[in-house]
């Protein structure tokens, strides 16, 4: 059923996820909060993990069962390519809009590695952004704007610069919170 079709007394409303990579380190976060309607439900949820052999580090904003599904296809592609973060997003980001379930799944995805920083949609996008600052979610936008301004601005360590962009995004956006989990590389 299309997503406005959906009931929408049921309604899960969004995340922050926030992701880094500078001086050859990537940062990841994601904040801890799940609603369902205008009820925080869950105020500890972990949105970011490290998979294949803990080299890549994941945040997701969407639906939980449907991100969870495209971790383990990501995954599933790694080990397919030797780890090659690209070629797996590239292969995952074709399943997903060519595979008439997987086209289902609503769901938004950054993927990071030592070299590469990728978010991956449904619509077949694979983008690398330019300035190794990429957000997803409600606050998406709150807290990439942050991120960049103590790029530009500041001395600030990544994990420094993840921690204070996180706590902007959840001063502004109702469906983030400030109890963020930070994964690193």
């Amino acid at each position: 059923m299309p997503h406005d079709q959906r009931d929408p007394t049921l309604r899960f409303h969004g995340t922050t996820i926030l992701a880094i990579k500078m001086d050859g380190r990537v940062v990841m976060a994601g904040d801890g909060q799940v609603t369902l309607n205008n009820t925080v439900i869950k105020h500890h949820a972990r949105k970011v993990r490290r998979i294949y052999k803990d080299t890549i580090l994941v945040g997701f904003a969407g639906a939980t069962a449907d991100a969870l599904t495209l971790t383990e296809k990501l995954e599933q592609k790694l080990e397919r390519y030797n780890g090659n973060l690209t070629r797996s997003a590239v292969e995952l980001a074709r399943d997903w809009r060519a595979d008439k379930y997987l086209r289902r799944l609503e769901a938004l995805m950054i993927a990071a590695d030592d070299n590469t920083m990728l978010l991956i949609s449904g619509n077949g996008d694979v983008i690398e952004p330019d300035e190794g600052v990429v957000a997803i979610g409600s606050g998406g936008v709150a807290a990439q704007a942050a991120a960049t301004a103590l790029l530009r601005q500041t001395d600030l360590d990544p994990r420094r610069i993840i921690e204070e962009s996180m706590k902007i995004a959840a001063s502004l956006c109702v469906y983030t919170n400030d109890h963020i989990t930070i994964e690193e590389r």
